[in-house]
Parts: structure tokens; sequence; C-alpha cells
């Protein structure tokens, strides 16, 4: 089985790339707009089969053997497939349980079954890891950056604790970091911020407007990296989009999408949407040690072409940000059992790889301790 994505501008062009390169057999597995819409990913899968031996049954009786038509062959372990088939669909259910419990979109969760499947069902949180990693991007924010980076997102989302926290990061690697907010309007929004920054030591400039900002980042040309909070912004009011459109365009600035986990799905893809439109290509997503549903994540993420960058899972400053990668963000779906399971199955998987030629009689502690 082969799994390729291709990207094109249009979705007529990404079809025949993968005929091109697949033929006309391929399956189509998932499509999605990715840069805001202005391109398109499509991930096709195409199955060579090959042809299966399997041994003829054999038969004594007077010592004439029947003729039995290749097609009716029994292969002789045929039961070690029926099998396999069982703990595949187990494995599958439990997948599809995880998505329904986490509120998972219905073509969300059939993008991530059908390339969970297609990838192959070895274990729980491995077709869960493999599918995460075929359907989404996982971009982790960079230490250093010659483009500021604003931090967006609706009102309650934690802007100013994730800005606080980046800052952290970046200070404790000795690294020279300028912080600026935007949000002077609500009360205590730059007391907020000041409180942390007091702590680590870093200066905090204001920007009320375009032309304030713009100063602000001029004053401070040498920092390693540059961190912008801004306001809660309401994706479906223009003037406030149209306001965060103008603060963007005040220097080199990237947008980071900033969104507390535990949303509604369809309303945290919307919003999700309306943010691409400035160019976001990052959702920090917040708060995951609070929620207990993640399917508002996924959906955002999926129906927008968002990558995931780091997250948030405590309201501690100096800690708790965590870089989101296919495995982490398989491990925090899972429920408990199915992580044990993939930890003990992973272990016993490096222990034998670790021991190959050891004697066969040696003591289970020692290929632990190896392992």
């Amino acid at each position: 089985m082969r799994l390729k994505s291709f990207y094109a501008k249009t979705m007529t062009e990404a079809m025949q790339m993968v005929r091109d390169a697949l033929g006309d057999d391929a399956i189509i597995i998932a499509t999605r707009e990715e840069n805001g819409g202005r391109s398109v990913r499509v991930t096709a899968a195409v199955e060579r089969m090959e042809e299966m031996n399997f041994n003829q049954p054999r038969y004594e009786d007077n010592g004439i053997k029947p003729r039995v038509p290749r097609q009716a062959a029994i292969p002789e372990d045929y039961l070690q497939y029926d099998a396999e088939e069982d703990a595949e669909d187990a494995i599958h259910e439990k997948l599809t349980d995880t998505l329904l419990r986490h509120g998972v979109p219905g073509d969300i969760s059939d993008t991530i079954l059908s390339t969970a499947t297609m990838m192959g069902l070895n274990d729980t949180h491995g077709a869960m890891k493999m599918a995460l990693e075929h359907t989404y991007r996982f971009a982790p924010l960079p230490l250093k950056s010659r483009k500021g980076l604003m931090m967006i997102g609706a009102p309650g989302a934690g802007k100013t604790l994730a800005t606080a926290k980046l800052a952290a990061r970046a200070a404790l690697a000795g690294l020279k970091v300028a912080v600026v907010t935007t949000d002077t309007v609500r009360a205590g929004g730059v007391e907020q911020l000041e409180a942390f920054t007091k702590l680590l030591q870093i200066p905090l400039m204001k920007a009320r407007n375009p032309s304030d900002l713009r100063a602000r980042l001029a004053e401070q040309p040498d920092a390693d990296l540059t961190l912008i909070d801004t306001g809660g912004c309401n994706p479906f009011e223009v003037d406030d989009m149209r306001n965060l459109a103008g603060l963007l365009e005040a220097g080199t600035i990237e947008p980071v999408l900033v969104m507390a986990a535990g949303g509604d799905a369809e309303e945290s893809s919307e919003i999700a949407r309306c943010f691409a439109v400035l160019g976001v290509q990052r959702l920090f997503p917040t708060r995951l040690d609070v929620a207990r549903r993640m399917g508002g994540l996924l959906s955002a993420a999926g129906r927008s072409g968002i990558a995931f960058s780091e997250a948030s899972n405590t309201p501690m400053v100096a800690s708790g940000l965590v870089s989101l990668s296919a495995q982490s963000l398989a491990t925090l779906l899972l429920p408990k059992e199915d992580r044990q399971k993939s930890t003990t199955q992973s272990t016993t998987q490096k222990t034998n790889t670790n021991n190959r030629g050891a004697a066969q009689n040696a003591p289970i502690k020692n290929l632990r301790q190896t392992g």
C-alpha cells in the first residue's frame, strides 16, 4: 500500500497529479484546502495486489486427491488471518469510539479512520499516530525569528498567557526577547502581561494602533524574538478583523491563532477559517489540562489547513508549554489504557530488537534492563 499527498493550486490539478503518479486505481483518502483556500491537498493511496500462493489442501481417500479449483483453495493458516482481522476490527472500533467521545465531526473522523486503515492497524496508538501524521500538519514555533509572532484569537482564548509562556521559554534559553501588547483597552490587559514580564525582567512595550506598533518594533531591531499580544477579536465582526489586519501590516509579523480546547467543533472550525484569511499558519491550543473534548481543535485544524504548533496544558508561566506532534496528540486523544498498552508494546519491541542473538533462556529481568 502506497500513501502519498499531492499539493496544487486547484482540485483539478491535484487530481491530475494523483492520476499521473498513482494511476486510475488510486483511492482518494482525504482532500482539504490549505493556506486559507489558496491551495489544496489531496491524499491518495494505491494498493499493489500480488497473487498469494496458498498451498493446496491435502486429502487422503484411497490414494485419490480430488481436484480443487484454485479460487476455492483454503490457506493452511487461515485461522491466523481471522485472528488478524478480528484484531484490526477491535482497533478500528476503539478509534471510532475515541473520535466519537471527543465529538469529532463525521468528515474529519472518516478521514482519520480511512487513513488509519490504509496505513495498517497494528496497535491503537500507532494507528492513531500514523493517521494524524497524514491528516494534519505540525509546525512548532521557532525559538528565534526575524518575524514578530502575534498572538491573535477570540476573547478569552488565552493569548496573554501564551505570550508569557513563549517569552519565558526564550528568556530561559538566554535569548533577547521583546514583548509588545496592543491590548490597551481591556481593563487589566496591560497589567496582567506586565506582571509576567517583570518576573522575566523583560520590559513591556505598549502600542495602541498600527503606527505605535511600527515604532515599538523599530526600537528592538536586535531582538532574537519579538512577541505581540493582542486584545480579543471577534472573527465575525468586520471592524474587528479590519483592525487586526491593520496591526499585522505594521511590520514583518506572523499571526498565530490561539484557541482554547473544549470548544464546539463547528464553531471552532468557523473561527479558524475566518482567521486563516489573515494568513494564519499555526494553531496554539490552550487549556488542554481542563478540556476533555478535543473535537473542536481537530475540526479547526482539519478544515482550515492550519498546522498545530505549541500548546499550553497548565496556567503556570514557566512550564506547561509543549510542542504538539502526531505522537503527543494521539496520546492526548486516546484513553489511558490504550496509552499504557502502546507503551508496553513499544518497550517489548525495543527490547526484542536490542537483544537479537541473545540466549533464549536469558532472564526476563535482564532483557528489560538492556531494553
